[in-house]
């Protein structure tokens, strides 16, 4: 249920949900391009706060939007619109608020509320020892399309993600604990880790990856273990869980791959997370990074 007011919306979930929130801001120079086509812009502002709702298994239902703007364009807004409203219209999100204003650099704002039934959301403190750890789709497409944005094949993986809503809805119940992929698989399974207080080993030949790089080995390992805004779903469910997921993939028709394994805390001083080549041996990496972070890259 939602009520607007003349500044405020009153909204109210349905008997036996929970209301499920997230914000993200994205700024110019550091999280998107100057120049950014702004109808990619607009869905990719919506799609990264979907995805982080799809983590937590919630149904989209709302959002509000502020943006800060260097000047009123209405060409650029009427371009934002379209990509914010087709997105939203996609999976029966309502504006119900929001703000402009001025201001020098480009900025956006979006707050994103949705449902999910009582008592079954995925959290990141979730992961247990002997968890099989999944990932959707293919990792490092959006960071090599930064690095390369000539590439078509994953120029899309970067500036129109997608987010995983309805496997997140449909892994309630399957997964244990679980994280969207924005700063790098990396950096975001060590936050499950930390949190879950537990330890995982991961394969590094099993992480699924575009074939683009093919012809850029020299960036792979960096883009797929350390690369940001992917927005796919990374999850840890017991073993016994495998051909539920498996089906899943199917009736999606999602990819959905098995990465590595949750396994005890690691011991004082010794690494969480231990990523394996494929003869066994460790693997050095390093975290994930925010986005166009210049200072990161």
């Amino acid at each position: 249920m939602v009520g607007i007011g003349d500044d405020c919306a009153l909204l109210r979930p349905d008997a036996g949900l929970e209301l499920a929130v997230t914000t993200d801001t994205l700024i110019e120079g550091r999280h998107f391009l100057p120049g950014a086509d702004p109808e990619a812009l607009g869905h990719k502002a919506l799609a990264v706060n979907l995805s982080d709702l799809a983590a937590m298994g919630a149904a989209p239902r709302w959002a509000t939007l502020a943006l800060a703007l260097p000047a009123a364009d209405e060409r650029w807004l009427a371009g934002f619109a379209r990509g914010f409203f087709a997105l939203a219209e996609r999976y029966g999100v309502d504006l119900v608020g929001g703000d402009t204003t001025r201001s020098p650099l480009l900025t956006i704002n979006i707050t994103a509320l949705g449902e999910v039934p009582a008592g079954v959301a995925m959290y990141r403190a979730g992961a247990r020892p002997g968890d099989d750890i999944w990932v959707s789709g293919e990792l490092g497409g959006a960071a090599l399309a930064l690095a390369h944005p000539e590439i078509a094949a994953v120029a899309g993986r970067l500036h129109r993600p997608e987010p995983r809503v309805e496997l997140g809805e449909r892994l309630r119940g399957l997964a244990r604990a679980a994280i969207d992929v924005s700063d790098g698989l990396a950096g975001d399974l060590v936050h499950i880790l930390e949190r879950s207080q537990v330890g995982a080993v991961l394969e590094y030949a099993s992480i699924p990856r575009p074939a683009a790089f093919e012809k850029f080995r020299s960036l792979e390992r960096d883009c797929v273990l350390s690369g940001g805004d992917d927005y796919e779903l990374l999850f840890t469910a017991g073993a016994q869980q495998r051909r539920e997921i498996e089906a899943l993939a199917r009736e999606l028709r999602i990819p959905l791959t098995r990465i590595g394994a949750i396994r005890p805390n690691a011991a004082a001083g010794a690494a969480k997370l231990v990523v394996l080549d494929a003869a066994g041996q460790p693997l050095a990496h390093r975290g994930g990074f925010d986005h166009f972070a210049p200072d990161a890259r």
